[in-house]
């Protein structure tokens, strides 16, 4: 497990934080990351919380990677929808314990888990990328037409509008809020919940009850594979 990802597993709980600067930028070995530690929580068996550091769980995309070129962020953007289709279908319950700030693929990863539980204050969370000059990806747009309550679906995709974290639970990307302190706990006490459920119904279940969702995301993958690739600023 590399430091970007720290891996931490309790009676049959395992929290995996990120940890990659102060925006918690998501890159290509982030995500490598990302999927070292659900190997790992899927040999262990245990019910997934990710969270990030006081204030953010990220701010998207690593801006480094995205404007170095076309193929480069067309890659980037291609692994991270790669990741969001693996949690959606991981065979154990994933929580997201949000501390503050999602933005863009943040925010993704929030439309990626099972559970989401996010904090009290004044953070943003949403879809950026028309702002900075991103046309949104087919994964993207299918992620938050699935994840979105409908009325948010135009205002978060289409106009960029960024959300306080009430907004967020109306909208979909949250299902509760709690203060600050009290983030872990809240995401504990539900992982120790999840743990009761028979793993091998969930697992069976959310495959089938996502099954054309799935399908919708592999078909977007490969479109977003060989159409042209995201900009910033084009």
């Amino acid at each position: 497990m590399t430091d970007l990802i720290t891996y931490a597993l309790d009676d049959g709980i395992a929290t995996l934080t990120l940890d990659n600067g102060k925006v918690n930028a998501i890159s290509p070995d982030v995500i490598a990351a990302f999927h070292e530690a659900l190997d790992r929580a899927e040999e262990d068996r245990a019910v997934v919380i990710i969270t990030g550091q006081p204030g953010i769980l990220s701010g998207g995309y690593d801006l480094k990677v995205m404007v170095s070129g076309p193929q480069q962020a067309l890659d980037l953007v291609s692994a991270g929808s790669a990741l969001a289709r693996r949690m959606l279908a991981h065979p154990f319950p994933i929580i997201v314990a949000c501390p503050g700030h999602a933005v863009a693929k943040g925010a993704f990863i929030l439309l990626s888990a099972d559970y989401r539980v996010g904090v009290e204050g004044p953070f943003k969370i949403g879809l950026n990328e028309v702002v900075i000059g991103m046309t949104m990806h087919h994964v993207g747009i299918e992620l938050a037409r699935d994840r979105l309550r409908r009325s948010f679906f135009n205002r978060c995709v289409i106009n960029g509008e960024m959300l306080s974290p009430e907004q967020a639970v109306q909208a979909g990307f949250l299902d509760a809020l709690v203060a600050p302190e009290e983030l872990m706990a809240a995401a504990v006490a539900m992982a120790e919940g999840l743990k009761g459920i028979n793993m091998t119904a969930h697992a069976a279940t959310k495959v089938k009850a996502r099954a054309a969702f799935l399908e919708t995301l592999d078909a977007a993958i490969e479109m977003d594979r060989i159409l042209p690739g995201p900009t910033i600023g084009g």
